[in-house]
């Protein structure tokens, strides 16, 4: 008896690849998803030498970070009808090229306008690479290896933004910051030329629907108007600001009218359709607000390493590294054996992996030493292989090869914007909390506390009076008051992982594989 999630078989697509041009595609297109995903975070650190460089302040230097996240996020919903209408294979193609241009011209930007033009147009080429390299791996993989396709895509995706902060600071402080975009040139070109030359006959049918101009219109207006209010709502101190309230406004109403076009629209340009498939609807749930807390222990970790306990940008991107050690190392073995698992149940030892991990790091103060911050971070590793590849396989079950691509888009975009969304709320919780603990502890240093009247008296007696008393003394109180933040925001991340368990059950297997009919 089919059940809702079914779907008719699909048609018979090109034969698997085998072979070398199995290798060569996997490896450009897997390098194609790196450099993707790698300069969402490889900008980070070099925002200061950009901004030193062509004469602007830091705030006006993360738009060079601003602009990529917004052109790209609102591509990624886009994908599905693009590569409908143009085929998979040269959308792909064209996303790489216009990439590796851009990329170019990013290096060679003299001026922040420009610089912000450019990475505007680069994060809008790379928008459909993501679900596109994930679409291109599945169809050339024969159907009882798509899970090592799966993992071999996974893994590209979680590493690359951990070594973007480390590569980032390694090519701007010992070249200079416009390599952090050349870099992308040679990689680029060659995973371009050679998905071309072998994929080219294996194009994908087009279809020719007209444009949804409302709904591509709500689109830009709604997903633009979201990220730049992520992106920029702290420095503005949210909705104080009449700025970001206004985005939030504008933001609301475009997304809102979006869903209500897009859910009656004859040929809308975002499938929302998908979300009524449960398992897409679950597996894109767990993976959205999974992707919320793991981002946000990735955002706070280093951002506390280096403003409260003094790592430098190489050693806190060294101190965050670790946790791509186990996820590379175990990710083909969840690919070889995902059909032999039972998908929901490894997903839910990934989140308690992560809430384990998480209350682990909530537990540690300011003189927690390197080796310490680090053994809890490589044990975390085990827990993505565990969450990436099962939850890609449970929201892709069921669905036809011609839906792979929409899903994708519409499930990465769903992370990408989390992603953006936990940024915002773990920075601005980390600082509230560590305001609120400041002023909890400074009641603490007065001549009644026997703890505070010893270290005056130690200060005292290595020759510190006066302002310079207080000053060490508010260095302190600000370390340990953000090191208490900083355990705050571990804590809730350690809850939404242990609360997102029975979302998962919610999912009904068989799960198949991806990209193919579920219930057979």
């Amino acid at each position: 008896m089919a059940t809702p999630d079914a779907a008719p078989a699909p048609a018979a697509g090109p034969k698997p690849l085998h072979g070398l041009p199995l290798v060569l595609v996997t490896i450009a297109v897997a390098f194609s998803t790196f450099m993707e995903v790698l300069d969402m975070t490889i900008v980070n650190v070099a925002v200061p030498h950009i901004a030193g460089s062509l004469g602007v302040s830091a705030n006006e230097g993360t738009w060079a970070i601003s602009s990529y996240a917004l052109a790209s996020a609102v591509m990624q919903p886009l994908t599905g009808w693009i590569a409908k209408r143009f085929g998979e294979v040269k959308t792909f193609c064209f996303s790489v090229g216009l990439f590796v241009v851009f990329s170019m011209l990013c290096g060679l930007a003299t001026n922040m306008p420009m610089l912000v033009l450019f990475r505007l147009l680069q994060g809008a080429g790379s928008g459909p690479m993501v679900a596109l390299s994930l679409s291109l791996l599945l169809s050339t993989y024969a159907k009882e290896k798509q899970g090592i396709a799966l993992a071999m895509w996974a893994m590209t995706v979680v590493v690359a933004p951990i070594f973007g902060p480390i590569l980032g600071g390694y090519l701007t402080d010992n070249f200079s910051w416009p390599w952090i975009f050349y870099i992308n040139v040679p990689v680029g070109a060659a995973a371009g030329v050679i998905t071309w030359a072998i994929l080219r006959t294996r194009e994908t049918t087009t279809v020719r629907a007209p444009i949804d101009s409302v709904g591509l219109v709500l689109l830009v207006v709604g997903v633009g108007s979201l990220q730049f209010m992520l992106d920029n709502g702290n420095d503005h101190d949210w909705f104080a600001s009449p700025m970001i309230l206004a985005l939030g406004l504008i933001a609301a109403v475009a997304l809102v009218f979006l869903v209500i076009w897009e859910l009656t629209a004859k040929y809308p340009v975002v499938d929302l359709s998908l979300f009524g498939r449960r398992n897409f609807a679950v597996g894109v749930t767990a993976l959205s607000l999974g992707m919320l807390a793991f981002f946000g222990i990735n955002v706070v970790f280093p951002l506390w390493l280096q403003t409260t306990l003094g790592y430098t940008a190489t050693w806190a991107g060294l101190a965050t590294a670790p946790v791509g050690i186990l996820a590379f190392l175990v990710s083909p073995i969840i690919g070889r054996n995902i059909q032999r698992l039972e998908l929901r149940a490894v997903v839910t030892f990934a989140f308690i992996v992560f809430a384990f991990t998480s209350f682990w790091f909530a537990g540690f103060n300011s003189g927690a030493s390197y080796a310490s911050l680090v053994l809890p971070r490589f044990i975390m590793g085990i827990a993505i292989a565990c969450f990436f590849i099962p939850l890609n396989q449970i929201f892709l079950s069921g669905l036809r090869p011609d839906q792979i691509a929409g899903a994708s888009g519409l499930a990465n975009f769903c992370r990408t914007l989390a992603s953006s969304v936990s940024t915002a709320i773990t920075v601005t919780l980390w600082q509230h909390r560590g305001e609120a603990h400041h002023a909890s502890l400074t009641e603490y240093v007065n001549p009644a506390a026997p703890a505070a009247t010893a270290y005056m008296q130690h200060l005292q007696g290595i020759g510190l009076h006066g302002k310079a008393q207080l000053s060490v003394i508010d260095q302190v109180v600000t370390r340990e008051a953000f090191t208490l933040a900083v355990n705050d925001v571990f804590w809730g991340c350690a809850i939404l992982f242990l609360a997102l368990i029975p979302v998962l059950w919610l999912a009904k297997p068989p799960f198949g594989n991806a990209g193919g009919a579920a219930g057979h």
